[in-house]
């Protein structure tokens, strides 16, 4: 566990991370990339500023580090409203839910994070907030207990998540207004990446930072911390300025190779060539194999290198590819076909 959080190219938001918060853009015209996704909610945006009404609840998904919480201050700004934030976790009780939406003005907006993760009683008291904009509260315990209901300000919900299948379906079916976050193509990352730099007084190249783009692995979050990484070797190492010599020299001393992986992820590819001649391998003999969780190969490690193709599941569990192979420059053994030899 402790390895898997001190991995820099990890897509989930460390401590260490805070400082990002400044690099967030806060207009939709500043944010680069999702261009759909962008385009959508400025339609959605402008049709509710025009009627004066909240906008419809939004549900954003995809995998983590790419700009949900971002996107969901900029709909705020847009909006001109308040911006409430907090996580499925930190809502424990329907008494917290309920101070949260009763402190709510007319056409707010309520970010909820990890939404997936909020209890059963807790997404029942959500429905009639979302869609009756009321909260119904019970009071008081057996025989005394009284049912009371409670009108609030028409708002906004906006709910982020890893995991869009876990939502219960009611729950899902009550946003309006649904938008799926992707990977970024290495062009858009380098333009982050130079944003980020010109913030934070960097000098940077194009080389330089098409070099961090094409290893951060689709994600600005990894981008943005790569880039602060490459600066301290080059203000120590060089003469400052991030070039794609100086950011090559540094991710390889950070162990995050041409195609973004890192030790980890190596190790996993490397155990099941020489451990298990390329596969098939179940998820839980591999997870023995390299000491891990099985949940965490499955959601850490394995979206990435699946992503790539350099690894395939099968009926019969998890193979290296002939991609994964010639990665790792260890010479093929299998055929055409596109899986090991067995024999």
């Amino acid at each position: 566990m402790e390895e898997r959080e001190n991995r820099i190219i990890t897509a989930e938001e460390q401590p260490a991370d805070d400082w990002q918060y400044s690099l967030r853009p806060r207009k939709l015209r500043e944010y680069i990339g999702q261009d759909q996704v962008k385009e959508n909610l400025s339609v959605y945006i402008q049709a509710a500023l025009k009627r004066g009404e909240a906008l419809d609840h939004v549900l954003l998904y995809g995998p983590p580090g790419l700009g949900k919480t971002t996107l969901a201050g900029i709909v705020a700004n847009e909006l001109g409203v308040n911006f409430r934030v907090t996580s499925g976790p930190a809502i424990e009780r329907s008494g917290d839910l309920a101070a949260l939406l009763t402190n709510l003005s007319e056409r707010d907006v309520l970010f909820i994070d990890e939404i997936h993760r909020l209890s059963h009683s807790i997404e029942e008291v959500l429905y009639s907030a979302m869609e009756d904009f009321a909260l119904d509260i019970v009071i008081g315990k057996g025989p005394s207990a009284r049912s009371l209901r409670l009108d609030i300000a028409p708002f906004t919900l906006i709910g982020a998540t890893t995991r869009a299948g876990a939502l219960a379906a009611p729950l899902r079916d009550r946003f309006g207004v649904i938008e799926r976050l992707e990977y970024y193509r290495p062009e858009a990352l380098a333009e982050i990446v130079k944003r980020a730099a010109d913030i934070l007084n960097i000098q940077i190249d194009e080389r330089g930072a098409a070099e961090i783009a094409r290893r951060s692995r689709g994600t600005p979050r990894i981008a943005n911390r790569l880039l602060k990484r490459v600066r301290d070797f080059a203000q120590v190492e060089g003469d400052g300025t991030v070039t794609a010599e100086a950011a090559d020299t540094a991710l390889s001393r950070l162990e995050v190779d041409q195609a973004g992986l890192d030790r980890t992820d190596r190790r996993m590819l490397d155990t099941m060539i020489k451990k298990f001649s390329g596969g098939p391998v179940g998820l839980e003999t591999l997870a023995a194999a390299i000491s891990e969780e099985t949940d965490t190969i499955a959601d850490v490690y394995e979206p990435f290198l699946l992503q790539l193709g350099f690894l395939m599941r099968t009926p019969r569990g998890r193979v290296v590819t002939r991609a994964g192979y010639e990665h790792l420059g260890i010479p093929w053994p299998g055929d055409d076909s596109g899986a090991p030899s067995l024999f």
